[in-house]
């Protein structure tokens, strides 16, 4: 099981953080999603495969919420 936590500026309220968990826990091999408008923090555990950073990266990406790198 993999996991991290990264900084994602542009959360700004229950909605962003809703649409990230949601798209998140779709992805397969994802076992736990949170994401957090206060600090604007975004945790995500895993299992590799099938997920990684890199999936996990580029769905945050193509739903709008890059992560900090």
């Amino acid at each position: 099981m993999a996991s991290k936590t990264v900084k994602i500026p542009n959360i700004s309220c229950e909605h962003c953080t809703n649409t990230i968990e949601r798209e998140m826990s779709e992805l397969e091999g994802v076992t736990s999603v949170k994401a957090d408008k206060d600090s604007k923090m975004f945790s995500v555990e895993w299992n590799e495969p099938p997920a990684t950073w890199a999936v996990i990266a580029d769905l945050l990406n193509e739903i709008g919420y890059p992560a900090e790198a």
